[in-house]
């Protein structure tokens, strides 16, 4: 990729060098934003399915468009409140408020249509300046470092917009404006299309490692062993020398502490885990909270760990720890009453099977001990429990070898095409 012939000192340290023939422009110098200021009034019930006018929300971005078919609509009398935030083709919207930054292009506008909250409209005010290039300037680092400085609100970030005008950014001619736009639509959709692929590539992987997975446990190694049927639907044909047994004969079922009871004393700390320290993709449990005091350790040993409430139970997190713990009342522990079974072959069995299934759903989903005493699981005899262990991890671990290294490549995608918006918006490379 070329450079531009001679370069200058743009003034602003994020943008940094900028081609001779360009020059630094503010929002405010070239666009006319604007935002919903309330509602007046508008009722849930104001909110229709076809109408006078579309009513945008951030939610009906897609692909740095509008997706008009799923915009809600109001009458004519809401639509004529607020003339500033009647949209034009080519507006670029913006969202200032939870996600910010945000981005669409209006297009292909058929009737009118205005903001909900939440939005800014940016305008074009001149004819020397293209909001499709804009777009990309606010795609790049350069406006994401900006944003991330003056973003305000804890849970809630916004985007004030007399902040946001102040944002001063590379301005080259026109043609080149469209140039860039051009040239970034088509680039980073090759790009993204190649990432697409490689995840499509993880997921393929992954599927087959729960095959893999889903296989042993149930069926084992020997492919020409005799099958009993269970009688179990999710289980099917087990081999016939197996059994199959409740988890109440296998395991001491142990409940948590809510975060009030633990508090560290003299005696010292141990971990207190919570649901989001449970990995959704292995047996690992990260970064516990190790403030709870050693009067209240649930289990001093390995021990099972999985969410017994709410929507996490879909997400099949199942933890090991061998460790003193201490854990949310959200989760719910299993303890092996004796070591003539292997707990990672049981945790395996439990992450393979669908929790949510098992759990009363009829308001929060929950899993008591009502649902997992009874749950029957295969049980292979403890040297083969061993070695369908062995075999998970040799086989696991090669696909996570060449899943970790497809990774790396989607991460190395992810920012060649940061860098590369960045680049171009500010001049670094040439496009012709």
């Amino acid at each position: 990729m070329s450079r531009y012939e001679k370069y200058k000192d743009s003034g602003i340290e994020w943008i940094g060098e900028i081609p001779e023939q360009w020059d630094v422009k503010k929002i405010k110098h070239r666009c006319y934003v604007k935002g919903r200021v309330g509602w007046k009034g508008l009722k849930s019930s104001e909110f229709l399915t076809n109408g006078f006018s579309y009513l945008v929300t951030g939610t009906d971005f897609k692909n740095d468009t509008v997706d008009w078919d799923n915009c809600y609509h109001i009458d004519e009398e809401r639509y004529n409140e607020d003339p500033y935030i009647q949209l034009q083709n080519e507006d670029l919207l913006i969202t200032k408020d939870g996600t910010i930054g945000k981005l669409a292009v209006v297009t292909n506008l058929d009737k009118p249509a205005c903001l909900n909250s939440g939005i800014f409209v940016v305008r074009s005010t001149k004819e020397d300046f293209s909001t499709r290039y804009l777009l990309w300037v606010l795609k790049s680092s350069i406006f994401t470092d900006f944003n991330g400085l003056t973003a305000y609100g804890s849970t809630i970030q916004h985007l004030y917009q007399n902040v946001f005008v102040e944002f001063a950014f590379a301005f080259p001619p026109v043609n080149t404006q469209i140039s860039i736009a051009n040239y970034l639509q088509k680039k980073t959709a090759e790009i993204d299309q190649i990432i697409s692929n490689k995840q499509k590539l993880v997921a393929l992987y992954e599927e087959e490692k729960q095959a893999i997975i889903n296989q042993a446990i149930t069926k084992g190694l020997d492919p020409n062993v005799k099958l009993k049927d269970t009688g179990i639907e999710w289980l099917g044909e087990i081999p016939e020398h197996w059994e199959v047994k409740k988890l109440m004969y296998l395991v001491k079922i142990l409940s948590g502490y809510s975060p009030d009871q633990c508090q560290p004393t003299d005696n010292g700390e141990i971990d207190y885990i919570k649901v989001d320290d449970v990995d959704k993709n292995n047996f690992e449990v990260a970064n516990p909270s190790s403030y709870t005091s050693k009067n209240f350790i649930v289990s001093t040993g390995q021990t099972i760990l999985f969410p017994k409430r709410g929507a996490a139970i879909a997400l099949n997190k199942v933890g090991v720890v061998n460790k003193p713990i201490c854990f949310d009342t959200n989760l719910m522990g299993l303890k092996l009453i004796s070591e003539k079974n292997e707990v990672f072959y049981i945790a395996y069995v439990l992450k393979s099977f669908s929790l949510i299934s098992i759990a009363d759903t009829s308001t929060i989903p929950q899993i008591n001990n009502k649902h997992i005493s009874p749950f029957q699981i295969p049980l292979p005899p403890l040297n083969e429990q061993k070695d369908i262990l062995e075999h998970i991890n040799i086989e696991c671990n090669k696909l996570n070898t060449i899943i970790a290294k497809v990774k790396k490549q989607i991460e190395l995608l992810q920012e060649y095409r940061t860098t590369l918006i960045s680049e171009v918006v500010t001049g670094k490379i040439k496009v012709c």
